[in-house]
């Protein structure tokens, strides 16, 4: 039995647990194909960022849980718990993505809407008169 690589990465409100086995390169998220859960091209090359970066895109496969967020949140969170799987395996790996900086949890979130305001930082209209 082969060893199974996990990790966890987290993006805005998303949640993301990676389950990483060698393989011929297959994705599936939430037990979709990754194209047909994420819908977007930019979004499914920003996922696979760490095996493009590592040049693995067919030596590994994938099974991801994502839960919270919306889609790009989940990609980011995907993207972060596959890096760190593929980090585990050796401290070269770690090296590069590190440098390219797919091992940082990207902590900004939306900001609070305030009392007295109509959003974060937007104000309701003034009127003089």
């Amino acid at each position: 039995m082969a060893e199974v690589l996990s990790a966890t990465g987290r993006r805005k409100g998303a949640v993301a647990r990676a389950y990483l086995t060698p393989g011929t390169g297959k994705r599936v998220v939430n037990d979709r194909e990754i194209n047909g859960y994420l819908m977007s091209e930019t979004l499914v090359v920003d996922a696979n960022k760490p095996f493009t970066l590592l040049e693995l895109n067919e030596s590994y496969d994938v099974v991801v849980n994502v839960k919270g967020g919306g889609l790009s949140g989940q990609t980011g969170a995907i993207r972060l718990a596959v890096a760190r799987c593929l980090a585990s395996l050796s401290d070269e790996n770690r090296a590069v993505m590190k440098k390219a900086g797919l091992l940082t949890r990207d902590a900004r979130v939306v900001e609070r809407k305030k009392y007295g305001q109509s959003g974060a930082r937007r104000r309701f209209q003034f009127s003089k008169r």
